[in-house]
């Protein structure tokens, strides 16, 4: 088989198939998309955003949204690498103390309680994707 050079690179590859070569460089990798990361962070966005309308709590707004912000950064970097799993882990654990603390001083399940949860839940699913 002649050698030929690869259309898809601009030096050009010396593959003994082009078609192989082709195939192999224009499917890419395709990473999981992070859905229950993007999820936690929507409800913990959606959670300052309550604390705002409902008690009118403007330190609640701002958490909710630095923290869910943080959150969708962080399963962004997840699903661009699942390895990368830095900034997901920190605002989950944060979160998790914070209104872990929240809820054994005030044993009120919403938000503390959930928000809780919610983060166990997502340090759980971090450390599963780490097996």
């Amino acid at each position: 088989m002649q050698q030929q050079t690869c259309p898809n690179h601009r030096r050009g590859c010396a593959a003994k198939d082009v078609t192989q070569a082709n195939t192999k460089y224009s499917e890419g990798v395709r990473m999981p998309v992070d859905w229950f990361g993007y999820g936690y962070a929507s409800l913990v966005a959606a959670g300052g955003i309550m604390g705002y309308a409902k008690a009118g709590s403007i330190p609640s707004l701002i958490a909710g949204l630095f923290f869910g912000l943080l959150s969708a950064i962080g399963a962004y970097q997840i699903s661009q690498n699942p390895k990368n799993i830095w900034v997901s882990l920190v605002a989950a654990g944060i979160l998790a103390a914070v209104m872990g603390i929240r809820f054994l001083n005030s044993g009120k399940f919403v938000p503390a309680g959930l928000m809780t949860g919610a983060s166990i839940l997502m340090l759980v699913k971090i450390g599963l994707g780490l097996l």
